[in-house]
């Protein structure tokens, strides 16, 4: 996108008082707003790209709500300024760590616990450093979303485990409103919320010695 508009965006936001970026830049890739932030995984920006707007919040303070409302109304000053009427997809990514109760080592956790393995893995004479899986939800007629979810032990720490969902969801048309881009932020919280953790909470059993 043309950096004039962007720039027009920002400078609305402070107009209004509450910017939810404090600074802009142009890029090779695009516009970009963004906040500082205090580690270097961390991360608070939108970037305006030529055939997408890509929001990215990480490790930071603000709820899946919160996020959702800053996604919304940012688009839709984008698309006041752009004249944008279609949003041909969307894709929304949490990530989330969770420590298994009954686990002290998430890798253990998934050998055992999920995929039951005993033997087996000596076939490769070496242990892995990392165990995951994926699943793949493809949309249905009652539900026209999909899902792709990891699961997987954390390098960075041991007792850790990752879990990944990504929703992809279909067009949205701005005259009729952006809730369902709200919606769908919310539709991807609740799966990893809600289905994924429920999944893995049946393997985190008590072991016996």
């Amino acid at each position: 996108m043309e950096p004039g508009p962007i720039q027009r965006i920002h400078n609305k936001m402070f107009e209004e008082g509450t910017p939810a970026y404090q600074s802009f830049q142009v890029t090779h890739e695009g516009s970009v707003l963004s906040n500082p932030v205090s580690g270097p995984a961390a991360n608070s920006s939108v970037s305006f790209l030529s055939d997408r707007i890509r929001f990215r919040e990480e490790l930071g303070a603000l709820t899946y709500e919160q996020f959702a409302a800053r996604v919304a109304s940012v688009c839709a000053s984008a698309c006041e300024m752009k004249g944008i009427q279609l949003f041909t997809a969307q894709q929304v990514t949490i990530r989330s760590l969770i420590n298994p109760r009954h686990f002290s080592d998430s890798r253990k956790f998934l050998e055992s616990g999920v995929f039951g393995f005993d033997s087996q893995i000596e076939s490769f004479d070496r242990q892995p450093q990392l165990y995951g899986l994926r699943l793949v939800f493809a949309p249905e007629a009652q539900r026209p979303n999909a899902h792709a979810l990891r699961i997987e032990s954390f390098h960075g720490d041991p007792r850790s485990l990752f879990v990944e969902d990504q929703g992809s969801f279909g067009p949205v048309v701005v005259a009729g409103g952006l809730d369902a881009i709200t919606a769908n932020v919310k539709a991807t919280y609740d799966f990893l919320v809600d289905r994924a953790l429920e999944f893995i909470s049946r393997f985190d059993a008590r072991q016996e010695v």
